[in-house]
Parts: C-alpha cells; sequence; structure tokens
C-alpha cells in the first residue's frame, strides 16, 4: 500500500510519477517538480524507482526530498554513475514503471506519469517493447491506442507510431487513421470543453496530387478514414498537404492534427513547444501522460535540465483524470 503524507490534503489524487532511467535526468525533473507549488496545491506526486538512488540524486543536485517514494528497482547508488545507464539502469526503469501501472490499476493512483528512459538500456535488459506506448497498451490488453503529443501552441496525433518509415505506409489502414481522428477529437473535446476542430495531414507529398504521388493512400485509406469521421459528427477535414498543414493560419483553426508517422508530427511540435510539450496515451482505460523528451545523459545529475515538460505532463495527468 501506497503511504500517504499526512501533511497534504487527502482529497488530493495521488499521481504515480515512474522517474525513468536514473543515468539521465528524469529523477531530477521528478524531484524539482514534486516539490513545486503548482504540483503540490492540486496532486500528491509518488515517484516510482529506486529509493537509494534518488536519494543521492536528491543530494547532489538539491532538490527537496519531499514526495512519498516507492522503492522499485534494484541498483547500487553509490557506483551508478550519471550518463551511464546499463541493463541494471533500463531494467530499474522497466520494473518501475510496470509498478505504477498496476498501483494506478488498482486504484492506489489516479494516473501514471512517465519520466524519460533510454530504449538502448531498455534493450539491453532484454525488453522488445520500443517504448512506453507499446508496453502500456500490452500490460492493459488494448489494441486501439494513439500517441498524441500537445502543448499549447499544437497537438498532434499519431496513426503510426515507432516503426521505421519505410514501414509507414503498409501499416496504414482506414480503421487506425479513423482512430486517431476519434481519439485525438475526443482528447481535445475534454480538454477544451467544446467539439474539436481536426485537421488530417496526407502521407505523400502535396497529399497525393490526387493519386499522382505515392500509391494512391490519400484516396484509398486516408480520405474514408475523414468521411466515416464526418458522418459521427467530427469536425475534420484533409487530407492535408503535409508542407502546408502547420502554417499558422490552419493552426489558428485546428485543435489537433492527426499525422500519419512519427515524425511527422514530432518535427513540427518540437520545433514550436521543445520545452513544454506533453505525451499523452490515448485509448487507454487508465490515464498516461509523459515528458516528450530524452534523457539527456550529458546533463544528468546537474540540476540544469529544464522541468517545464514533466511539470506540464503532471498537470495534465491531474486535469485528465478529472473526467
Amino acid at each position: 500500500m501506497i503511504r500517504s503524507d499526512s501533511t497534504i490534503p487527502s482529497v488530493l489524487p495521488q499521481i504515480a510519477v515512474s522517474v525513468g532511467d536514473v543515468a539521465g535526468v528524469g529523477p531530477e525533473l521528478a524531484l524539482k517538480c514534486a516539490s513545486l507549488e503548482e504540483v503540490t496545491k492540486i496532486c500528491r506526486p509518488v515517484l516510482y524507482g529506486p529509493r537509494p538512488v534518488i536519494e543521492r540524486i536528491s543530494d547532489v543536485v538539491g532538490h527537496p526530498l519531499s514526495a512519498t517514494i516507492v522503492d522499485v528497482g534494484q541498483l547500487d547508488a553509490q557506483t551508478l554513475r550519471p550518463g551511464n545507464f546499463s541493463a541494471q539502469t533500463g531494467r530499474a526503469s522497466l520494473d518501475a514503471f510496470d509498478r505504477a501501472i498496476a498501483d494506478t490499476v488498482a486504484g492506489e493512483t489516479a494516473a501514471v506519469v512517465t519520466g524519460p528512459i533510454q530504449k538502448e538500456a531498455w534493450f539491453l535488459a532484454g525488453s522488445t517493447f520500443p517504448g512506453h506506448t507499446e508496453m502500456i497498451a500490452e500490460r492493459l490488453g488494448v489494441d486501439d491506442v494513439c500517441m498524441m503529443l500537445t502543448s499549447q501552441e499544437i497537438s498532434c496525433v499519431l496513426a503510426t507510431i515507432h516503426l521505421p518509415l519505410a514501414d509507414v505506409p503498409k501499416s496504414l489502414t482506414a480503421p487506425a487513421v479513423l482512430k486517431a481522428i476519434e481519439l485525438g477529437a475526443d482528447a481535445m473535446r475534454r480538454r477544451h470543453q467544446r467539439p474539436a476542430r481536426v485537421s488530417v495531414c496526407g502521407l505523400n507529398p502535396h497529399a497525393g496530387e490526387n493519386g499522382l504521388m505515392g500509391h494512391g493512400e490519400e484516396t484509398s485509406l486516408i480520405r474514408p478514414a475523414i468521411l466515416a469521421a464526418r458522418d459521427k459528427g467530427i469536425d475534420v477535414r484533409g487530407p492535408l498537404p503535409p508542407d502546408t498543414a502547420f502554417t499558422p493560419a490552419i493552426r489558428e483553426q485546428t485543435d489537433v492534427y492527426v499525422c500519419m508517422y512519427h515524425d511527422q508530427g514530432l518535427i513540427p511540435l518540437k520545433a514550436l513547444s521543445f520545452d513544454d510539450a506533453v505525451n499523452v496515451t490515448l485509448g487507454l482505460p487508465i490515464v498516461r501522460t509523459s515528458v516528450d523528451h530524452g534523457t539527456a545523459m550529458d546533463l544528468a545529475w546537474q540540476g540544469m535540465a529544464n522541468h517545464h515538460s514533466m511539470l506540464a505532463a503532471i498537470q495534465l495527468a491531474v486535469e485528465l483524470s478529472r473526467d
């Protein structure tokens, strides 16, 4: 059972924060955010990871140890060095995420927030998951999930996630595009408390030029999904040429973009909102948000990493868990 801090009102939700790879910046970001008034006035963060390492990082960077810690992961805190990820740090972050999922499913925490992982460390630890999204979907037995990256400037839902670019066309289906439209529209409706405006990108240059470019994906896959979404009452347009879809004029008329592959959505999002974007897994029975950046091993344990994405991820997790 997770221990509660009696100094904080019990009405506040507990939010599970899996700190990510402890050789990177995740633990210091979690520690800093856990002490901020913007966080403590809306929730009680619970940090998941190896306690001795988190305590050592707290001492090194000077961030107070003000949150409950669920001790997960067997690591030697004295020999571990910042920036030196390994199979052991990968296993610790895997296990911490697993425990955070389980506690949230059990109702002990209201949502899961994830710090950055080192995917190579997961691989070294024997994991076959390419990332958090695929792992939580498998753990919860959910097939139709989408990754949404969101900020105040722009929000993007991905119809495919961590795939090599060459594999994207054969992996796209009309049902997958429709699901991305529906999940993105629902998330933005809940966030803005009004019907969402959805813009869908084409796959090919110039959105296929009516079949002249590409292999007809816009005609055979994307357009049918858009028409089906309109039949369900969703305000959606497209397919838009990807090279003009993210201009300021179109962004003003768009609450969420549906993008066909990872970089189509993440390049504009990170260009506009690198420090404060949040990753949300849509389609799950629980709320999961994440920072939208990597482990920054070169900055680890220096107290220099920007905490705004972690802060935004915690705030959004609280907001979505109330719905």
